[in-house]
């Protein structure tokens, strides 16, 4: 089932006694999420993404735009007839009931043509319950449950409805990290077995970035960016994008364009092409370092973290805008960790440049790429 997000705005009253007008949680959000595919709505707290899920789900209504259901338009259709699955962060299971009884309670309230016999009831929960593997924990109350397993249930039971689509809200946030990790590639699985839509909100973007087709990056109810995950990761649109991405997180630098070159400080380190002269920021990725003994860009060295494979060399440039310059280079590469500074020849297709009021991305004429 393709969903078609159209200039979907949402706005609420302001609250305190000074506060007047609106806010706005969702500012023209124009998206559209492929059929069969798991799509991350990406972006700090606050940014809107939650609401953007409500929408869909029904549980808000828009102050303006549309959403489409394939070709149906849902926008004023009731949650209930929308044929959504959703799964929310504090996982809403009922205390009184086992994890059979709460994966069956969603079909109880069906009524005319769509209700169950109790035998197809039962059918559809052991359905659902192998699905997610908690076939034997039935008889469970969630109290009994680790946070997984309860996670687990409220995945069932959104899926023994055989929704539309599957709308899962922060559904890892509440779980250890390896505990994390794990669910996280149980939800791909299970999205791969049977092929549902699933809009997936999280605030995690390494989570986005592994089990996700597509994400949508958003800022202050804005889509920043939208695409497959490493596609953003490698071209991103603005400096709030590449510093979003990542971890550790893209290195920033106030820098320079002076005739087809760009400097750090007083060093000329790169050729950016048909770029015009102007002040930049410069980002740089922490796999976009090569240590050599004549490299341009020069930082004082603080020390090595050896990280088995990989070395993280941490070092300190005045030009940085961040505490530290982070640096990811094989653990082949010779640094003298007794060596007062350390320089750097940088990759091309890891620096990136924005421009210094709007912070949107800088390209070279011609289509090279910075």
């Amino acid at each position: 089932m393709k969903i078609v997000l159209e200039n979907l705005t949402k706005k609420f009253p302001a609250r305190g006694k000074k506060s007047q007008g609106y806010v706005t949680a969702v500012d023209n959000f124009t998206c559209e999420i492929p059929d069969g595919e798991l799509v991350g709505l990406l972006g700090p707290s606050g940014c809107g993404k939650s609401t953007t899920l409500n929408m869909i789900c029904g549980l808000e209504k828009p102050t303006g735009g549309k959403i489409f259901f394939g070709s149906e338009d849902v926008t004023a259709l009731s949650p209930e007839l929308r044929g959504v699955g959703m799964v929310f962060q504090n996982y809403a299971l009922y205390p009184h009931l086992n994890v059979k009884e709460n994966i069956q309670f969603p079909l109880e309230n069906l009524k005319g043509k769509d209700k169950l016999t109790k035998k197809e009831m039962e059918s559809r929960v052991m359905e659902a319950a192998r699905l997610v593997q908690i076939e034997d924990l039935m008889d469970r109350k969630p109290r009994e449950l680790s946070g997984g397993q309860q996670q687990r249930v409220a995945i069932a039971r959104a899926l023994v409805k055989y929704p539309r689509v599957l709308l899962l809200d922060e559904p890892l946030s509440n779980l250890d990290a390896r505990l994390r990790l794990q669910t996280r590639e149980e939800i791909r699985k299970i999205q791969k077995k049977t092929g549902i839509t699933t809009v997936f909100v999280t605030h995690d973007q390494d989570e986005a970035m592994s089990i996700c087709d597509r994400i949508a990056v958003m800022k202050s109810g804005v889509l920043m960016q939208q695409g497959k995950p490493q596609e953003v990761y490698d071209d991103p649109e603005n400096l709030f994008v590449a510093r979003f991405l990542g971890i550790p997180p893209i290195n920033v630098f106030q820098g320079y364009v002076r005739s087809r070159m760009l400097f750090i400080g007083d060093a000329p380190v790169l050729s950016v092409g048909e770029v015009p002269d102007q002040e930049v920021w410069v980002g740089i990725r922490p796999e976009g370092f090569i240590p050599c003994e004549d490299g341009p860009l020069v930082c004082r060295l603080e020390r090595i973290e050896v990280m088995g494979r990989d070395i993280t060399v941490i070092s300190a440039h005045s030009a940085c805008t961040g505490p530290a310059v982070r640096s990811i280079i094989s653990g082949e590469s010779p640094v003298d960790p007794a060596a007062q500074t350390v320089q750097f020849a940088l990759k091309p297709g890891k620096v990136f440049l924005f421009q210094k009021e709007t912070e949107e991305r800088i390209r070279a004429k011609k289509g090279k790429q910075q």
